[in-house]
């Protein structure tokens, strides 16, 4: 659906754009300034938040693979990747390179899970997936079965057919609003009642060390009692206060994990903006007006994300304030600096605000693990 705007806001949009380019192409005029990088201190490296762990003997798959979020944590938690399904070609591209080695089903032909048949697949010990989220989120309206991208159905019918001995699935927290009680209920957990034990819990991502705020829901399910009983929910390693285990590590703020210098605040980034949705494909992150006071308050840009640091360096805002490449975004969505994506700008951005926090879906996988008794 297309933006309804005023004619008093479609000149100010108008006049804005005219304005950027107006200032872009006196900055290409300007080839021979050079651009100081604003960057000082060290920067965030979110593969320590993952440290790898030897092989557990567990093999995985994955559905709406996406970015990847979800297969790189379990990678780095000690499984044995089996295959990948996504529809998007693109995502299908960043996962061929990253991991050339790996059996990556992508596009309307392999990666379209409707015409899947899963029971080839018996022998894989965890299936994990986030189903499409625009169904639930408020930016995609919460029309729940009645949205043509709800592919929860399909995620089931690959778990009955695979059964595994756990599976993990990822969505917006949305899912858990009492309108879509029926939905659970009915799609979700009545299908698989008797031969799975299902919890469902949120996660934080700046409670497992990712700079940023994103709240996210889980389903965990197991097809045997005894590992279901093991099961204990990933605790935080980051926050303001301790536990009964110890205290925990120090939140990882925006600007500090950008290696950008202190003006006196700090603090978590808001939720990144996937650039695949919205009524266009667009290369900025904002996700509300709220969020914009904070990303204001971090003195971060938050809109015309570049493909890299020195082409944001060279086109600041008017305001001045520090404009991200899509390195950074992958950085404040928790992926190691060695994880690239394909495509377009949109596409990247749209692929890393559509995946997991690999350091979330690690903390899931460890847990899991432990509850099917691979590692202590």
């Amino acid at each position: 659906m297309p933006y309804e705007l005023t004619q008093e806001q479609r000149d100010k949009y108008r006049a804005t754009s005219i304005r950027s380019q107006q200032r872009k192409q006196a900055l290409q005029n300007r080839k021979s300034v050079k651009h100081e990088s604003p960057l000082r201190g060290d920067r965030l490296d979110p593969a320590d938040l993952m440290p790898l762990l030897p092989q557990n003997g567990l093999s995985c798959m994955s559905l709406f693979s996406g970015g990847g979020g979800l297969d790189l944590g379990f990678e780095r938690a000690g499984y044995d990747h089996r295959t990948s399904f996504e529809l998007l070609d693109i995502c299908g591209e960043t996962f061929r390179l990253n991991r050339p080695d790996w059996d990556v089903r992508a596009g309307s032909a392999a990666g379209d899970v409707t015409k899947v048949k899963f029971s080839s697949f018996r022998s894989v010990d965890v299936v994990h997936g986030g189903p499409p989220c625009q169904p639930f989120s408020v930016a995609g309206k919460q029309a729940g079965a009645q949205d043509p991208r709800n592919m929860w159905g399909e995620f089931v019918r690959c778990i009955q057919q695979v059964r595994p001995r756990a599976f993990i699935a990822e969505n917006v927290v949305g899912l858990l609003d009492k309108k879509f009680d029926s939905f659970v209920q009915h799609v979700i957990v009545d299908p698989l009642q008797g031969q799975y034990t299902i919890f469902k819990f949120k996660l934080a991502a700046h409670d497992f060390g990712v700079p940023q705020a994103r709240r996210r829901v889980f389903f965990v399910g197991f097809r045997a009692a005894r590992d279901a009983a093991r099961w204990v929910e990933p605790a935080p390693t980051h926050g303001d206060d301790g536990t009964l285990f110890g205290p925990l590590l120090p939140r990882n703020t925006a600007r500090a994990s950008l290696g950008l210098p202190s003006i006196g605040y700090d603090d978590v980034a808001p939720t990144l903006r996937s650039g695949f949705t919205g009524p266009r494909n667009t290369t900025g992150i904002l996700n509300s007006k709220a969020s914009l006071k904070v990303w204001n308050d971090l003195r971060i840009w938050p809109n015309g994300v570049q493909r890299t640091h020195e082409l944001a360096v060279a086109y600041p805002p008017e305001n001045g304030h520090f404009r991200l490449s899509v390195e950074d975004c992958a950085l404040l969505q928790g992926f190691p600096a060695d994880w690239k994506f394909s495509g377009a700008v949109y596409q990247v951005i749209g692929q890393i605000g559509n995946s997991v926090c690999p350091p979330v879906a690690y903390a899931v996988a460890r847990q899991v693990a432990k509850a099917l008794g691979a590692v202590e």
